[in-house]
């Protein structure tokens, strides 16, 4: 379910290169100071630096508490579900940066300020580095990672996952496509780095 998930989000992004400067326009124009304060307070979120940081932090608890011999099992869970995040989330990083370097592509927000729009392959330039969105990748890579733990609420995992990623368009710091594109890969990375490198980690649906 979760492959066909992050297949369909990536369909969607594709479709979505259609109207995704026309889409940027129009949420420029309509998102309020208010609103992009409130939206900004909480993009951050989903940075990928805070989720690895906290996926290190975990594992040096989880050593500690093994080496004392407190809550094995919980212990070992905690080790698995750090390193399947950490290794998710470097596959998946692996894929987006190939595909930011290969497609090179302008932020919406150059676009409205600067009239900067269009695409650049293999340009090595960090101006063209919009496509896909690394912070979508990384907060659906946690939901996939939380859904193992907590699987009853997987809704709510996803359902915070898809709003921290919907606002990076909000803000006009991705296009909607960038956004979609970069959720998709996240979940399919997550899934495959749970299903083959932990085995047993992962719910039977995904």
């Amino acid at each position: 379910m979760l492959l066909w998930a992050g297949f369909v989000s990536i369909l969607a992004g594709l479709l979505a290169l259609t109207i995704d400067r026309a889409l940027a326009h129009f949420i420029y124009d309509h998102v309020n100071a208010r609103a992009h304060k409130a939206l900004d307070s909480i993009t951050h979120y989903a940075k990928a630096g805070h989720w690895l940081a906290a996926a290190v932090i975990a594992l040096i608890v989880a050593a500690g508490l093994r080496h004392f011999q407190v809550y094995p099992q919980q212990v070992t869970q905690l080790i698995n579900y750090s390193l399947a995040f950490i290794a998710s989330l470097t596959l998946g990083s692996a894929i987006l940066h190939v595909i930011k370097l290969a497609i090179g592509r302008r932020r919406p927000r150059d676009d409205m300020e600067m009239g900067l729009y269009g695409f650049m392959p293999l340009a090595f330039n960090s101006d063209y580095n919009s496509f896909p969105s690394g912070h979508a990748l990384t907060i659906c890579c946690v939901a996939v990672i939380f859904t193992c733990v907590w699987p009853w609420l997987w809704p709510l995992w996803f359902g915070i996952a898809a709003l921290l990623a919907v606002t990076r368009a909000l803000l006009t710091a991705h296009f909607l496509s960038d956004v979609l594109i970069g959720a998709g890969i996240g979940l399919i990375a997550a899934r495959e780095v749970l299903l083959l490198g932990f085995p047993g980690f992962a719910p039977a649906w995904f």
